[in-house]
C-alpha cells in the first residue's frame, strides 16, 4: 500500500498531465517554459523525482507534440529544448530509447530541410543530434542510416547562420570518429561539401576532412580535384584551410596527382583567361574585375601552396622540380592581370633559387642580368617594377630545369605534361599578344 507522501505525488503527477493535456498552445508554451528553467541540467534519477517517477509519460507527451507541430514550428525552440533536458540528462538511455522508438531522428532530420522553420530551431535540431551521436556507435550508425549524412550536409551549406554551421560542424566530427561502418560515407559528404557556395561550410568541411582523412587513412579519388578547384575562392580564411589539408595529402598516394595538379594551376587555360580579352575592348571597367577572376585567384594560391610546401620537404620540391615548376612559376610572374599571382610566384621561385643552384643557372640566363637583379634584390615587390617586355620575358620563358636534371643521372618517374605544354604555348601567346596591344 502506498503512502499517504506517494499518493499525494502520484497526485500532482496525474494533475500536471492533465493540466498539458487541456491545455491550448499558448499554456503549453508557459508550461515547458516553466520546465526549462526549474529541470535544466538535472539527472535522470532527478527528473523521475520531480515527476514522482513517471517522467516518461511527460516525454512521451513531448515527443508526440513534436510529431504533430513541428512543421509548423509553433513553440518549436521550446519543445526541442524540453526535449534536450531528457536526452541529455545523466543515465537518460532509457529516455532515448523512447525517442529514438517514435522516430525522433528521423524527425530531427526533416526540421532541418523545412524552409519555413526557424534557423534557431534547426540549430536547436543539430544539438539534439549531436546528443544522440555521443551516446555511443550504434547510435551514429542510426543517424547514418536514416540519410543523416545527407541532411546534416545540405544544411551546412545552406545554412545562413555561423553559429549553426559550427554545431553541424561538431556533429559530423562526431560522426566520423567511432563509427567505423559509415564514416566513409561521412568522408565522401565532407568531400562534396568543398564545391558549395556558403565560404563557411566550405571552411568548416575542410577542417573536418583533416580529421577524418586522419582517421580513413585512404583517399578518394575525387578529393584532389574538389581541393583544387576550393583554391579558387576569394576568401583567405577557407585558402588556408585548403592549403593545410594539401599538405596532410601529399603524405598519401594523391601525392603525384596533386603536385601536377598545382604545377597546372600556374598556367590558367586559354578558354578562361581569353574571356577577358574583348570585355576589356570594349569595357575598361572590367579591368577592374580581373584581380577577382577566379582562375587568377587559384593561379596565386597554387603557387603560395607549392611554396608552402616546398617550404616543409625539400624532397616534394625536387619532384616538383622534374614538373617544370619552374618554368610555370615564370609563366606566372609575367600574369600583369594579376599581381598577387606574380608576388607569389616571384616569392616560391625565390625559394627554388635559394636551394638548387641549378634553377639559378637556368633562371638567371632566361630573365637577364637586369631583370634577375631586380629579383634577388626583392622578390615579393618585383611585380611593381618590370616593365611590359619584362613580363613578356618571363611569359615566355624556355626554362626546362627538368631536362638538366635528367641529363645529370637524377632519377625520378617521368611524367606526361605533353598538354600542359601544348597549354602553355598558347597562354604564352595570349599574354605576349595582350603585353603588344598594351604598348600600342
Amino acid at each position: 500500500m502506498t503512502s499517504v507522501k506517494e499518493q499525494a505525488a502520484i497526485s500532482r503527477l496525474l494533475s500536471f498531465l492533465q493540466e498539458w493535456d487541456n491545455a491550448g498552445k499558448v499554456a503549453r508554451s508557459h508550461i515547458l517554459n516553466t520546465f526549462i528553467e526549474t529541470n535544466q541540467g538535472k539527472t535522470a534519477p532527478e527528473l523521475e523525482q520531480e515527476f514522482s517517477q513517471g517522467a516518461s509519460l511527460f516525454l512521451v507527451r513531448l515527443t508526440s507534440w513534436l510529431r504533430l507541430t513541428y512543421m509548423t514550428g509553433w513553440c518549436l525552440d521550446k519543445l526541442l529544448k524540453s526535449i534536450g533536458i531528457f536526452l541529455s540528462a545523466v543515465s537518460s538511455n532509457r529516455y532515448l530509447i523512447e525517442f529514438l522508438e517514435v522516430g525522433g531522428i528521423l524527425t530531427l532530420l526533416e526540421i532541418l530541410g523545412l524552409e519555413k522553420i526557424k534557423e534557431e530551431d534547426k540549430k536547436e535540431s543539430i544539438r539534439l543530434l549531436q546528443v544522440i551521436a555521443n551516446s555511443g556507435r550504434k547510435y551514429k550508425e542510426l543517424i547514418c542510416e536514416s540519410y543523416g549524412v545527407r541532411s546534416i550536409a545540405e544544411f551546412l551549406a545552406k545554412s545562413k547562420s555561423e553559429e549553426s554551421q559550427e554545431e553541424v560542424q561538431i556533429l559530423l566530427d562526431s560522426l566520423v570518429h567511432g563509427n567505423p561502418k559509415y564514416q566513409n560515407q561521412v568522408y565522401k559528404g565532407l568531400i562534396a561539401l568543398l564545391s558549395c557556395a556558403s565560404p563557411k561550410a566550405q571552411q568548416l568541411s575542410l577542417q573536418t576532412l583533416r580529421t577524418a582523412q586522419s582517421i580513413i587513412g585512404t583517399t578518394h579519388p575525387s578529393i584532389v580535384d574538389c581541393v583544387l578547384k576550393v583554391l579558387r575562392t576569394m576568401h583567405l580564411e577557407v585558402q588556408y584551410e585548403a592549403i593545410e589539408l594539401i599538405k596532410d595529402l601529399v603524405s598519401y598516394d594523391v601525392c603525384q596527382a596533386l603536385l601536377k595538379g598545382l604545377v597546372a594551376l600556374l598556367i590558367p587555360s586559354v578558354k578562361e583567361t581569353s574571356k577577358l580579352q574583348h570585355k576589356i575592348l570594349n569595357d575598361p571597367a572590367v579591368l577592374q574585375l580581373t584581380a577577382n577572376l577566379p582562375v587568377f585567384l587559384q593561379q596565386a594560391a597554387a603557387a603560395k601552396a607549392i611554396g608552402v610546401l616546398a617550404r616543409s620537404n625539400t624532397s616534394i620540391a625536387e619532384e616538383m622540380l622534374h614538373l617544370r615548376v619552374v618554368h610555370s612559376l615564370m609563366a606566372a610572374m609575367g600574369n600583369t592581370d594579376h599581381s598577387n599571382s606574380q608576388r607569389q610566384a616571384s616569392l616560391t621561385l625565390e625559394y627554388f633559387v635559394q636551394i638548387f643552384p641549378v634553377v639559378e643557372e637556368h633562371v638567371r640566363p632566361s630573365m637577364g642580368e637586369e631583370l634577375y637583379a631586380l629579383f634577388r634584390s626583392n622578390a615579393g615587390d618585383l611585380y611593381m617594377k618590370i616593365d611590359s617586355i619584362q613580363a613578356d620575358i618571363l611569359a615566355a620563358n624556355k626554362v626546362n630545369v627538368s631536362k638538366a636534371l635528367s641529363t645529370s643521372g637524377i632519377s625520378y618517374n617521368s611524367m606526361n605534361l605533353g598538354p600542359r605544354d601544348e597549354n602553355q604555348l598558347t597562354y604564352t601567346t595570349y599574354f605576349q599578344k595582350e603585353n603588344s596591344e598594351g604598348k600600342e
